[in-house]
């Protein structure tokens, strides 16, 4: 295992919206379809438990149709502060792990976003084939989601 930073990219954002929104965002599915998934992705919510050991599951649909399967298992949940998952997003990821910390800011949410990697080499290859594009479309669309909940 080499160094952890070496091996994890990382996203921060801050969100006009309070904690507990962005939180139920990330928590509950009928939340989570709306946003999770680059722009042009339908993603449907196969499996949610969301509880520590608890599996999720989801199909994200490309507009030329080919579907994308995201899954892991939730490793540590501190309520409006951390979630801990492992994740597959095949064909393109396996064998990550995904860490949500959140930080309330006044009525705003401070949001810090972690992909651990394997290896500083599997890091490298992530973040080449688009890491920034994929995870920014992605936090896009949940900023535009919680703008639309919030007024």
């Amino acid at each position: 295992m080499s160094d952890l930073n070496n091996r994890t990219l990382t996203i921060e954002k801050t969100f006009n919206a309070p904690i507990e929104l962005v939180w139920e965002a990330w928590t509950q599915p009928e939340h989570i379809a709306n946003w999770w998934g680059p722009k042009g992705m339908e993603t449907k919510i196969l499996e949610h438990d969301f509880t520590v050991g608890g599996n999720w599951k989801y199909v994200m649909t490309m507009p030329n149709g080919s579907d994308f399967i995201a899954d892991g298992v939730y490793l540590e949940i501190v309520e409006l502060e951390k979630i801990r998952t492992s994740a597959n997003f095949k064909p393109m990821t396996e064998g990550v792990e995904l860490q949500v910390l959140l930080k309330k800011i006044g009525d705003k949410t401070h949001f810090t976003f972690h992909v651990i990697h394997a290896t500083e080499e599997y890091c490298k290859q992530q973040e080449k084939m688009g890491f920034y594009n994929g995870w920014g479309s992605t936090f896009e669309r949940l900023y535009e989601y919680l703008s639309q909940k919030t007024v």
